[in-house]
């Protein structure tokens, strides 16, 4: 089968047993990928029943980053829904139940224990801070680790459709303060939010403590603007697939934000 995301960020926890940054990856590409959650039965309206397994170490759901590695699993058709990562643990955390990842079918194959479920779905559900500040001084980043760096370009790689770029400096502010700004360019209308959450993941599972970057929202007529876009470090996101894609995609159970999944 054709390597995934989650193969590479698990061969790389794997290969590095000790290192904490290796692992903070696999939990973010795992909060980050489509999973498919073999079911008991079809989903009823909004409630979908997980099957669940029990091994030694107590009762898991399963679920497969592919269609393809459900079928090699499951060897018939079975009942399944495609949901995030990230919805997947923050339903299934509290019930004591691990998650079992592409089990018996992938390099990936990995059980993860109903503690560290919960720690995942705890770490998804912090969010930013909100503060006013409007910066004095503007330059070239400089300073930041380059894991940072490569946190947000892989975060900021996923969120197709939601702004046109973000632009990384170093800013400062009217009292002293010095740090790095993220203003994102074009910003969808009502993408606020879930672009300020998806920068304080990267910094979380970057795996450097203390990191700090705030997020601005730019508009054409700013004069701040064109400022921060000469001397910024670039990110480009994506072009969304289609609108049409856009449209349905929330019509499966759980893929709809304001009308989560029930796990039950």
């Amino acid at each position: 089968m054709v390597e995934t995301i989650l193969d590479r960020a698990h061969a790389a926890m794997a290969a590095a047993p000790e290192d904490d940054a290796a692992r903070l990856r696999f939990y973010e590409r795992l909060a980050d990928a489509e999973l498919f959650l073999l079911l008991q039965a079809e989903p009823v309206d909004d409630a979908v029943a997980p099957q669940l397994f029990v091994l030694e170490e107590g009762p898991f759901a399963v679920a497969f980053d592919s269609e393809e590695r459900l079928a090699a699993f499951a060897e018939a058709v079975v009942p399944y829904v495609a949901l995030p990562g990230r919805v997947v643990a923050r339903e299934l955390a509290g019930q004591g139940v691990g998650l079992g990842l592409n089990l018996g079918v992938a390099p990936s194959e990995f059980l993860m224990p109903a503690e560290a479920l919960a720690w995942l779905a705890g770490t998804l559900d912090h969010a930013p801070e909100h503060a006013e500040a409007r910066p004095i001084s503007v330059a070239a980043p400089a300073g930041l680790p380059e894991a940072v760096v490569a946190a947000l370009d892989a975060k900021l790689a996923g969120l197709a459709g939601l702004a046109r770029a973000a632009h990384l400096v170093a800013v400062g502010y009217q009292g002293g303060r010095r740090g790095h700004l993220l203003a994102f360019e074009g910003a969808r209308a009502g993408a606020e939010a879930a672009l300020a959450k998806a920068v304080s993941e990267a910094l979380v599972f970057s795996g450097i403590e203390a990191g700090e970057i705030d997020v601005a929202f730019l508009t054409a007529d700013d004069a701040l603007t064109s400022r921060i876009v000469r001397v910024a470090l670039r990110f480009d996101l994506p072009e969304p697939q289609s609108e049409t894609a856009q449209v349905l995609a929330p019509s499966a159970p759980g893929m709809d934000p304001a009308r989560p999944p029930k796990l039950r």
